[in-house]
């Protein structure tokens, strides 16, 4: 059995409540009102010296600028190095980090963020609000091209009163502007760096000693991190190495956590008396999609003929092994509680029903190439999705790319079919904006649907929790019945770690693994 197992039940309101969750600084405060201690020697109980190299294994990483990195390595590599504005916990609540309060005006346009006073680049440089505004600036500038430029289309303009206030100005409301703020690109970087694949200068608990590509990371404790104790661990070392070397080491005791593994590679850890698991449910997920912008994509019988082709229980229970939980062909599972449909109109399994739909189409023998980034449980869907299709007279080619690769040059966006794994995300609305509105600067599929795209509008702005609900409820519909994704499951996260490491508060993973903060892991006592 697992030796920590959690599921999140989470409601979506325009505001969350304030509630305890361990530490001074991390517990769950509403957005439009939040406030952490200012950071003092007496702020945290006193440790012991800081001892111990914690290490961790990864996919090798391809960007660490920012407005780029999208992988779980990459994330985890910023995170070590730098700090957000505003974080989330491991339970996908909103957190201070370098912002220690906010507020949020009555008409809900601008959002007021008080910056800790004592946060220094690790060059000695104070944090200043000029940093905060040079690091959205960045993201938000057509000329840099960050993916992450959608998320920051409503912001009208950011100020700074003074050096430690910024105020971000919103052109309509947004209630869930707080967490694009959250994203995992939003760290804070000096203002004016550029060269962020060199130089790693942040504020975060972490400073570089050595990077060397498609090897390591050598991590040391910044001594003068302003979270005062933090880091509990004197170093971290980022390994990388595919997911079935990872977990060799980690038995063999040469590595100290692993995030990211197959399933069934999970399952098999539970006996090993050495190591503590975890397992909790996220919004994250794997998504077959289809191009809209071309044969035969472009035909809505084809894509309801490969919707009826295809049994998600099936590939989930192959896939996830239980471990997961039911998709219905949009990105808005159980995790996002009430605005989930769980009777969205998908077309039943029929894959007799779907040869017949596809030779009325005119394409009574389709073959296509499955582009599978060769990383988690992927690998297992493609695989029950050639053998369920077959059985319609489609035939499917896997192709398997190096899932750095896949990501690494933007040629995903490119191919006519793929399966691409979407990392949990604390609100469904950045789904819907990065991949299915027409403008989306990760819209994959090509849609390009005025009235989903509308509907994404009013999800994503409407301050009315029963319009906002009809609003993801009616994306859903359109989705199910001939949308160009097929999501069968939504897969949990997964971590194990050696006993040999204590974690403050329990073993836990967030729900994006590449943001676990290891700043309060120690040896564990002899």
């Amino acid at each position: 059995m697992r030796e920590s197992s959690r599921k999140i039940s989470r409601r979506r309101f325009l505001s969350l409540t304030a509630a305890a969750a361990g530490a001074a600084l991390f517990y769950r405060p509403s957005p439009a009102s939040a406030q952490a201690p200012i950071l003092s020697p007496h702020s945290l109980r006193p440790v012991a010296a800081r001892s111990g190299v914690i290490r961790v294994g990864w996919e090798p990483v391809r960007r660490l600028d920012p407005a780029f990195a999208s992988s779980d390595s990459e994330i985890s590599f910023l995170t070590a190095v730098y700090d957000y504005l505003v974080d989330v916990t491991t339970t996908d609540a909103v957190a201070p980090r370098l912002a220690r309060t906010w507020q949020v005006s009555e008409d809900g346009r601008e959002y007021t963020f008080n910056l800790v006073p004592n946060a220094k680049f690790h060059d000695g440089k104070p944090l200043t609000a000029e940093d905060v505004i040079y690091s959205f600036n960045r993201l938000r500038d057509p000329a840099v091209g960050s993916p992450k430029i959608s998320l920051f289309d409503n912001l009208e303009s950011i100020s700074a009163p003074d050096d430690l206030t910024v105020v971000f100005t919103l052109k309509t409301t947004e209630p869930d502007f707080i967490y694009s703020i959250t994203d995992n690109s939003a760290v804070i970087v000096r203002a004016g760096a550029t060269n962020f694949d060199t130089e790693f200068i942040g504020t975060g608990p972490f400073k570089v000693e050595r990077y060397i590509p498609e090897d390591r990371t050598i991590f040391v404790a910044n001594e003068e991190y302003w979270q005062i104790g933090l880091p509990y661990a004197a170093g971290m070392e980022h390994r990388y190495l595919d997911s079935n070397a990872a977990i060799e080491a980690l038995r063999g005791g040469e590595l100290d956590v692993v995030l990211r593994m197959p399933n069934a590679r999970f399952v098999a850890l539970q006996n090993d008396p050495n190591l503590q698991t975890v397992t909790f449910a996220t919004s994250g997920h794997d998504a077959l999609r289809l191009r809209m912008d071309s044969p035969p994509g472009n035909d809505p019988r084809v894509r309801r003929a490969l919707k009826m082709a295809t049994n998600r229980e099936e590939i989930n229970a192959f896939a996830q092994l239980g471990l997961g939980s039911q998709g219905r062909d949009a990105p808005i599972g159980e995790f996002f509680a009430e605005y989930f449909d769980p009777n969205s109109p998908l077309p039943p399994y029929d894959p007799e029903g779907a040869r017949a739909l596809l030779a009325e189409a005119g394409y009574p023998n389709l073959t296509f190439e499955l582009f599978v980034p060769n990383t988690g449980t992927r690998p297992d869907f493609a695989i029950v999705i050639k053998d369920q299709w077959a059985k319609a007279g489609i035939t499917v080619n896997i192709n398997l790319v190096d899932e750095a690769t896949y990501y690494g040059d933007d040629g995903w966006l490119e191919v006519q079919l793929g399966i691409t794994g979407w990392g949990a995300r604390p609100s469904p609305q950045q789904y819907l904006d990065f991949s299915l509105k027409s403008d989306g600067k990760w819209n994959e599929s090509r849609i390009a649907d005025p009235e989903l795209d509308a509907l994404i509008v009013k999800a994503g702005t409407s301050v009315d929790r029963a319009e906002r609900i009809a609003a993801y409820k009616a994306i859903q519909r359109k989705l199910a019945e001939d949308g160009p994704l097929i999501i069968p499951y939504f897969f949990p996260t997964v971590g194990a770690a050696r006993k040999a490491w204590d974690f403050e508060g329990g073993f836990a993973v967030q729900a994006f693994p590449g943001r676990t903060n290891f700043t309060r892991a120690r040896q564990a006592s002899s």
